[in-house]
């Protein structure tokens, strides 16, 4: 298929090159146009914009920041790709947007009468590697079907979660579940610190309940190491669960972990792994 691919941090490096690998005709573009050379390298074409780079596509996907990059990538009157989509062309987003940038998007897709994808996934850089990442699909059932083996083809799962906009809802949900994790482990490891318990094998002992989820424990784990290589940056959490209460303000818990991800961004903790909430002297 023809494909163009907007936005290459990364993840969206590791998404194009499953996509090169699969024998596709890739298209790319990125902001700075450094990041395009090593893709390039491996056959993909440059375009010099969002515009130029969907015309004549199949597919068109975005993976950017937040709903201002999304809007300005899309929606752009110069340069915006949604101008230089044909009938028939399908975009795809698995940007972490927030409802209401989903929505703004599927009005302007639908002004245009072209057909949008909000396709936001699960996974970090690993699992971008291995192509093993998880999408949540909103949209209508024609257009998932024909994205759905480009999805497969950097994932290991794709579950059509219904209308646009649903796939975001999900991916919201999901980043709000394991951002609550990552705010409970950092407390309950500093709860076994202070019992002089040695984290690394209290934890090994909590990984055995039921209760203790993988996320828990890498969390856990990446906490009594002080590992705080980004994978998923606080500044990102932060930004998501923002995106979260938004729509659901009135999410006690949730609201009480997002205070504490914007504790760490005060902090300065904004580059590092989410598990740097550990750091905070609360």
């Amino acid at each position: 298929m023809k494909i163009a691919f907007l936005g290459l941090g990364a993840m969206g490096v590791r998404m194009v090159e499953h996509l090169l690998k699969a024998g596709h005709d890739v298209t790319v573009w990125n902001r700075t146009s450094e990041k395009m050379a090593a893709l390039v390298e491996k056959g993909a074409a440059k375009a010099e914009s969002p515009k130029v780079a969907a015309a004549g596509k199949d597919a068109v996907f975005s993976m950017v920041r937040d709903d201002e990059a999304s809007q300005t990538v899309w929606l752009d009157e110069a340069s915006g790709a949604i101008h230089g989509m044909s009938a028939g062309s399908v975009a795809v987003e698995c940007s972490t947007l927030s409802l209401a940038g989903v929505q703004t998007l599927a009005q302007a897709f639908r002004v245009q009468g072209r057909a949008l994808v909000d396709a936001p996934l699960s996974g970090s850089r690993p699992q971008a590697e291995a192509a093993t990442l998880v999408f949540f699909a909103g949209g209508d059932n024609d257009a998932v079907a024909k994205v759905t083996p480009l999805l497969n083809t950097m994932g290991s799962a794709v579950h059509h979660a219904g209308p646009v906009g649903s796939g975001a809802a999900i991916k919201l949900a999901v980043n709000a579940m394991l951002a609550t994790q990552v705010a409970t482990m950092a407390e309950l490891c500093k709860f076994l610190q202070a019992q002089d318990l040695p984290v690394p094998g209290a934890l090994e002992m909590m990984a055995s309940s039921p209760v203790f989820s993988p996320a828990a424990n890498l969390a856990g784990q990446s906490m009594a190491n002080s590992n705080f290589a980004p994978l998923f940056p606080v500044e990102l959490v932060a930004k998501d669960l923002d995106y979260f209460q938004r729509s659901s303000p009135n999410a006690a818990v949730i609201s009480q972990v997002k205070q504490t991800f914007d504790a760490a961004l005060a902090a300065g903790f904004g580059d590092e792994q989410m598990t740097a909430v550990v750091k905070l002297d609360r």
